[in-house]
Formats: C-alpha cells, sequence, structure tokens
C-alpha cells in the first residue's frame, strides 16, 4: 500500500494558531496543544476586561468629580442647600437641569479647568436652589390630595 501524503488544512490551522501565540513564553507558544489552550484563556481574558475596562474608566471619572465638587464645596462653603455637596446631589441637579454633559466630559473639564466646573456647579446649585422652592409635595389624605409649597 503506497503512502498518502496528508492535506494542507491541519497544518494551516496550526500555522494560524502559531502566529497568533507566536510572543507566548515557553510552550505555549510551541506546543499545538498548550498554544490552543493559551489563546482561549487569552480571548476570553480580552473579552471579559473590554467591559472591565469601561467599569473603571467610569469608576475614575466618578472619583474625580467627586473630588473637585468636594473642593468647590469647601473653598465657597456651601452649605445652603445641603449638609454638604458631593457628587450624587451634582449629578442629581445635572439631570434635573437636562444638561448634556457626561461623566467623562465633566470628568476632563474637572482635570483641565477647574474654574470652569466650579462656574457649572455654582450655576447648578442656583438652579436647584430655585427648583427647591418652587416643588410642591403632594400627600394622600382618605383619597383626596392635598398640596403644599415647601420652602
Amino acid at each position: 500500500m503506497t503512502r498518502i501524503r496528508r492535506g494542507y488544512i491541519a497544518r494551516r490551522r496550526r500555522t494560524k494558531m502559531r502566529l497568533f501565540s507566536s510572543t507566548f513564553r515557553g510552550a505555549h507558544s510551541r506546543l499545538t496543544r498548550t498554544m490552543n489552550q493559551q489563546k482561549t484563556r487569552a480571548l476570553d481574558s480580552a473579552h471579559r476586561d473590554r467591559s472591565r475596562k469601561k467599569r473603571d474608566f467610569r469608576r475614575l471619572w466618578i472619583t474625580r468629580i467627586n473630588a473637585v465638587i468636594r473642593e468647590i464645596a469647601v473653598i465657597n462653603e456651601i452649605k445652603v442647600l445641603y449638609k454638604f455637596y458631593k457628587y450624587s446631589i451634582f449629578i442629581y441637579n445635572l439631570h434635573t437641569k437636562h444638561s448634556l454633559l457626561n461623566r467623562k466630559i465633566l470628568a476632563q473639564i474637572a482635570i483641565s479647568n477647574r474654574n470652569c466646573i466650579s462656574m457649572i456647579s455654582n450655576e447648578i446649585i442656583q438652579f436647584a436652589g430655585f427648583f427647591l422652592q418652587r416643588r410642591v409635595s403632594r400627600r394622600m389624605n382618605s383619597g383626596k390630595v392635598e398640596y403644599k409649597l415647601i420652602g
């Protein structure tokens, strides 16, 4: 029986794997089975860390905004509406004003130009004060709705 030479498909598949894992260390770049395992792990980690990167950047932006907002509140002694001004109140007031600034832009403004973010926060605080004075509370009393002005 004559010898049959194998085709090129399996070799081409292994060559593709070798090109992917050529920078791995030791047997991870030489042996086919460990190469395949490392490739699977690498792609899995890349997929997981893409969403983790988004999460980490959002945390960083929130931390930067919070630090600058609290520093501005300490400098300007903002205790008019709240005990102390913080990130969550700032973002709430920002959303009530329907501002289009997202956290990434706010963090960049906070780093590059603190005066600008202090102007934004002061304007939002003034708007929030006006909003709190105009807000009306509702109370349910035995089926009747009672309105009462706050402030």
